[in-house]
């Protein structure tokens, strides 16, 4: 059983190789913590901590580090997250704030986590599966190329262009959008494709093959909607903390790569009460990322879908500090979303 002095010694230990990535010592810690007590008395605290295997020595007579049982223990028993700055939390606003559709938004969302963090940030786009067609657009882009454009209420927007064998005119392009919307405004993206068979059902007499054309390009569009997507910034953060990954970082960046061993990560996380989640390490390895550590936590789309965010990088980090920054994040993006 660890006592509570060992638990305060500990939270020392994690802070400081945190700031400095050098093994902690008895000495540094009565140096800089005010335990109130002798050396030695910290180094059987310390003692204590190696047996239960929360820390240990990298070097023979080194001081110690924590081992992945040892961060889980700290961030179970973190109480104080390091509150954001009024910048940081004006900053947040601002940049999100700016951000026009879904797509910039999280492209945003990604880039400002990392800047936050120094880690890579992830963000899962929403599951499409609830969103509803509000809306499609025609635009001639010459005398027979037409865009088509598909604007769901979750304020996200896909575009295909397709060629045409004939030029339409103004009016014909009108009364085409006309009908589409008539069949798939409302449509649920999992409904959509009822509302396209009767339209491919139904073609222009005078264009035999638009309606196939235009239908085939919705599709493509709904496909999109309907697959699981991920957004990231800052795997250069990566290369910065190298020196904390005992081997290579390539694999750690190969499984960056695959969204799908991602995207099953973000799913097994359970967020807690404070809406965050943390997985240390050793946690990670069946997703090959057992040097990494992963904070995740939960935000909604307008239309009420849940997804995550999150950082990802060596278990060496601050863990106070991402867990805030990840939770600040969430929250704002949700608002940013809610307000769309």
């Amino acid at each position: 059983m660890v006592s509570e002095r060992s638990l305060a010694v500990l939270r020392a230990i994690v802070q400081d190789y945190v700031s400095s990535r050098e093994p902690v010592g008895s000495k540094a810690i009565v140096e800089r913590h005010s335990f109130g007590v002798s050396a030695a008395t910290i180094r059987n605290d310390m003692a204590q901590l190696e047996e239960e295997e929360l820390i240990h020595a990298p070097h023979t007579s080194s001081g110690r580090i924590p081992t992945d049982k040892g961060y889980r223990l700290f961030v179970d028993q973190l109480a104080d997250l390091r509150p954001l700055s009024s910048v940081q939390r004006g900053a947040i606003e601002e940049f999100l704030g700016d951000g026009v559709g879904l797509d910039d938004v999280l492209s945003r969302t990604v880039r400002l986590l990392s800047q936050l963090t120094s880690q890579v940030a992830i963000v899962q786009y929403p599951s499409f599966a609830r969103a509803q067609v509000r809306h499609v657009e025609l635009v001639m882009l010459g005398e027979r190329r037409l865009l088509v454009v598909l604007i769901t209420d979750n304020g996200r927007v896909e575009q295909r262009e397709i060629e045409l064998t004939l030029p339409l005119g103004i009016d014909e392009v009108d009364t085409l959008k006309a009908r589409i919307n008539r069949e798939l405004h409302g449509l649920s993206v999992a409904d959509a494709a009822r509302g396209l068979a009767r339209l491919r059902a139904d073609p222009v007499a005078e264009h035999p093959d638009l309606m196939e054309r235009l239908c085939g390009a919705l599709e493509e569009q709904i496909t999109e909607y309907r697959q699981d997507r991920l957004v990231m910034s800052g795997t250069a953060n990566l290369a910065r903390s190298e020196h904390d990954f005992a081997g290579s970082i390539y694999p750690v960046l190969e499984a960056l790569e695959q969204q799908v061993v991602l995207m099953r990560l973000f799913g097994e996380m359970q967020i807690d009460a404070q809406g965050v989640s943390a997985r240390i390490g050793r946690e990670n390895a069946p997703f090959g990322l057992s040097e990494t550590s992963i904070v995740a936590g939960n935000y909604s789309s307008s239309a009420g879908e849940i997804a995550r965010l999150g950082v990802l990088g060596p278990t060496r980090m601050d863990y106070s500090s991402n867990i805030a920054s990840v939770r600040a994040v969430a929250r704002y993006l949700s608002r940013q979303l809610g307000e769309g």
